[in-house]
């Protein structure tokens, strides 16, 4: 059987307890094919200090290279994160670009694949994720790599009329053409990319196939999922988490919203601060009876913007909490921390309300992984983005329009009014969705389109 190589720009360390629906899935995979997982090892060194790090794991070999100050700056926190990033979310106006970090972006591209290629076999099926790797593929072809190559967007991708805001869009999406699959996490995002090749590169398209340069790409959503058993398991258990008891304890039977976000500017966590504050204003009588949790822990700290996301939160809560608060309740309650799956697990379970109300994003797991925690006998009410990836699978989740102030307003008091049998009948059919939709399926559906 052939060998599964994973190529990720952070790779779950094999002794790393804590990793996410993601990584446990590229373990399972790799798990039950054998392979190899490459990637970046998180260090900052010196250029003459440089190494490439090896170690395993049962079957699965590790392969970790590190990178220089210069390079981190210029691929991750300059192209990466602040020129595609902003983009592909739908924010130009936010997006800034040089040509030297782009020019750093791709010459981390390709160290990679200079660092990658001697360790390929000719059978092998490589996996590359996000847009930190676009070009991967191509470098790996230039080198005479042969193998069958699939890349996943994890990421939202914009219609061509935005992408070609990009000065380098030609150079850097037709290296996705190296590619035997590319999938993305819905048919909104595969339309914009067959879109892209047509009218932007001349690329000619026989249903989910294109040809450039001759060489034929398929093209297809692939929504990714969790691992939707074992996030039950975890909510179930979590009753007994001191955390979550000590949670439970300080709400006094009160109701409870709960945000869970990484601090980013495409999350609308500043909207869905002052949607809450706005809805205590017209709610008089919520006042007391409903606390928000919103855990946002700090991301890429080292751009200002981030910074500046993180004062303006801090200033809106205050601002909610000044005006409202009693002694004994606070309206929003705002964490800059991370909290292991199993604990956010239980802070699902005993909410009442999830706001997950990105202004985009590819999919969102947070709004599954609370479906997947609720009880069955009284569950919880997602409100859901239709922004985000999700909307289009949990359709029975109360969709709102994060630019819509009022409409957020109106969203959160009919998660809380709704009455119990419609809370029962809309959670039952989006559970069975993600259990039958789960990570599992996610990824043998994507190594069946390469293997095919």
């Amino acid at each position: 059987m052939s060998r599964l190589v994973v190529v990720s720009n952070r790779v779950a360390h094999p002794r790393e307890t804590r990793a996410g629906g993601l990584a446990a899935a590229m373990r399972a995979a790799l798990k039950e094919h054998g392979g190899l997982w490459f990637g970046w090892s998180g260090k900052r060194v010196a250029p003459d200090e440089r190494a490439l790090h090896r170690e395993s794991a049962g079957n699965i070999d590790y392969a970790l290279l590190d990178l220089t100050r210069e390079e981190y700056e210029t691929y991750y926190l300059g192209f990466a994160n602040r020129t595609l990033w902003p983009l592909l979310h739908f924010q130009p106006t936010v997006m800034q670009y040089s040509r030297t970090q782009y020019t750093g972006y791709r010459e981390v591209n390709k160290l990679f694949a200079e660092k990658l290629a001697p360790l390929l076999r000719d059978d092998d099926r490589i996996w590359i994720h996000d847009y930190h790797l676009i070009p991967l593929a191509a470098e790996l072809r230039e080198l005479g790599v042969g193998a069958r190559i699939g890349f996943f967007l994890h990421i939202p991708l914009p219609p061509p009329e935005l992408l070609i805001n990009l000065p380098c869009h030609k150079q850097l999406i037709a290296t996705l053409s190296a590619c035997d699959v590319v999938g993305v996490q819905n048919r909104d995002d595969a339309r914009a990319l067959f879109d892209y090749f047509s009218r932007r590169l001349g690329a000619t398209r026989s249903r989910d196939v294109v040809e450039l340069g001759g060489r034929h790409t398929h093209i297809a959503p692939f929504p990714i999922s969790i691992d939707t058993a074992e996030v039950a398991r975890q909510s179930q258990y979590a009753v007994n988490n001191s955390t979550v008891r000590k949670l439970r304890a300080s709400l006094n039977d009160r109701q409870l919203a709960i945000g869970v976000d990484r601090l980013d500017y495409s999350k609308g966590l500043p909207r869905r601060f002052e949607a809450f504050g706005r809805f205590l204003a017209e709610h008089h009588e919520w006042r007391s009876r409903v606390s928000f949790l919103q855990i946002a822990p700090p991301s890429r700290e080292e751009v200002p913007e981030y910074r500046e996301l993180r004062s303006r939160l801090e200033r809106s809560a205050g601002a909610t909490n000044g005006r409202y608060a009693d002694p004994d309740w606070v309206p929003i309650r705002y964490v800059n921390r991370s909290f292991a799956q199993s604990t956010l697990a239980g802070f699902y379970r005993i909410s009442q309300l999830a706001l997950v109300t990105p202004l985009r994003d590819g999919m969102n797991l947070v709004a599954k992984e609370f479906v997947a925690a609720q009880p069955a006998d009284d569950p919880g009410v997602l409100v859901l983005s239709q922004f985000a990836g999700a909307a289009g699978e949990l359709e029975q989740a109360i969709l709102v329009n994060p630019y819509d102030p009022e409409g957020l307003v109106e969203g959160i008091e009919q998660a809380l009014t709704m009455p119990l049998q419609e809370r029962r009948e809309r959670w039952a059919a989006m559970f069975e969705h993600v259990s039958k939709h789960d990570i599992g399926a996610w990824r043998r559906a994507f190594l069946a389109a390469l293997a095919a």
